[in-house]
């Protein structure tokens, strides 16, 4: 009888094979599992942030904020929003620009600012992270220039032990500005080996006197400023008196309440004005005065009818009317004496003037030049209103 002998060659490659389909067996499974706790390990991430809807009442507004049921809306530079922390590392905000390219501060316990930029669309920002637990204070500031840009918050998020705290009741003092390009604050952190000053990282609204002034005396702060804007005209189509009472400045039917009442209103427009009225091939010259440039009658009544309707929405307030530190109040201009004329045609006594001096060289203020606008502002109010 013939008898055949196991093939151990063979029976060796069988245990292998084997092997290895248990060896691939357990890599998958390990594969899994790794892939199992990331999923959850993520999972627990996302479940231990906590979320804090935009209209919080615990969350504060300062400026012009358009509110609709899903968010607040950012149009105009200065406006900001404040939110109060405790227990918690981390602050993101959920945070929607139309356009993007649009620049905030981060102001911690009021140190030192540090800057966001916003790209387009919806997205979540993480404003701070190295927070220890005590009790913060945080403010998103508008930077840039009142434009076409428009920023949505829906909310914030911070870690899920951490506590909201209600902020601070709103300073008692009120001030609002309106102005131009200066007052925006066009051109504030410009370099000094570039020429795009209008360039949107470039505008620091923080840094102007306006926002200084009215950090300095405390006060809640309302900034109704746009660049290239004129009283009579302006460097686009719309001019002052067409958008001082929007919410939405490029919505003519977007209409601002005026609950809020400032006690000081500084006023500095003109800048603009004394430019284009001298530019008769100008589109703007020729859109609001035809062909023939306007007369300095013209000129004192349209600042004074300005005047007037800031009046009537702010019945008790302090008007200074100011102009500068550009060209404007250069020596031999006669726009200080148009507002001048303006204020004394109407006879009020909550009205005066204050004029910065001309700084002397070209383009627009630099934050040191905003610095001394600002403190020769403050020195004018602490003699005059507050202390």
């Amino acid at each position: 009888m013939n008898c055949t002998l196991p093939d151990k060659t063979t029976d060796h490659e069988q245990t292998k094979k084997m092997r290895r389909h248990e060896l691939f067996t357990w890599q998958k499974k390990l594969l899994l599992l790794l892939y199992i706790l990331c999923f959850v390990t993520g999972y627990s991430q996302t479940a231990t942030s906590k979320f804090i809807a935009f209209n919080n009442s615990k969350v504060s507004y300062m400026g012009r904020i358009g509110m609709s049921d899903s968010c607040a809306n950012f149009y105009w530079s200065g406006s900001s929003t404040t939110i109060k922390v405790k227990g918690t590392h981390t602050l993101k905000a959920i945070l929607a620009d139309n356009l993007g390219n649009n620049y905030y501060y981060v102001v911690v316990d009021a140190q030192e600012p540090f800057k966001v930029k916003l790209d387009k669309g919806k997205k979540t920002y993480e404003l701070v992270s190295n927070l220890d637990e005590k009790m913060h204070t945080i403010q998103l500031f508008k930077i840039t220039n009142t434009d076409n840009r428009i920023t949505s918050l829906y909310g914030f998020e911070i870690d899920e032990k951490g506590k909201v705290m209600q902020t601070n009741k709103l300073p008692k003092r009120k001030i609002e500005f309106f102005g131009n390009s200066i007052t925006a604050g066009h051109g504030v952190d410009v370099p000094l080996d570039s020429s795009d000053s209008g360039a949107p990282q470039f505008f620091n609204n923080y840094k102007t006197y306006a926002a200084t002034t009215a950090r300095y005396f405390k006060a809640q702060y309302h900034c109704t400023a746009k660049s290239g804007i004129g009283i009579m005209v302006s460097w686009f189509n719309e001019i002052m008196p067409e958008i001082y009472d929007r919410l939405n400045p490029k919505d003519s039917n977007s209409k601002w309440i005026f609950k809020y009442q400032p006690d000081i209103v500084v006023v500095n427009l003109f800048q603009n004005d004394s430019w284009l009225v001298n530019q008769p091939a100008n589109e703007q010259f020729k859109a609001r005065f035809g062909s023939s440039k306007p007369s300095e009658n013209f000129i004192t009544n349209a600042y004074a009818d300005f005047l007037k309707t800031l009046r009537s929405k702010y019945p008790a307030a302090n008007i200074i009317c100011c102009l500068g530190s550009m060209d404007a109040t250069k020596e031999g201009s006669k726009w200080p004496g148009y507002i001048a004329s303006a204020v004394a045609l109407l006879k009020d006594k909550r009205i005066a003037t204050h004029f910065f001096p001309y700084k002397k060289i070209g383009g627009h203020p630099k934050a040191e030049e905003q610095q001394l606008m600002a403190e020769d502002l403050i020195a004018f109010i602490r003699k005059n209103y507050w202390k």
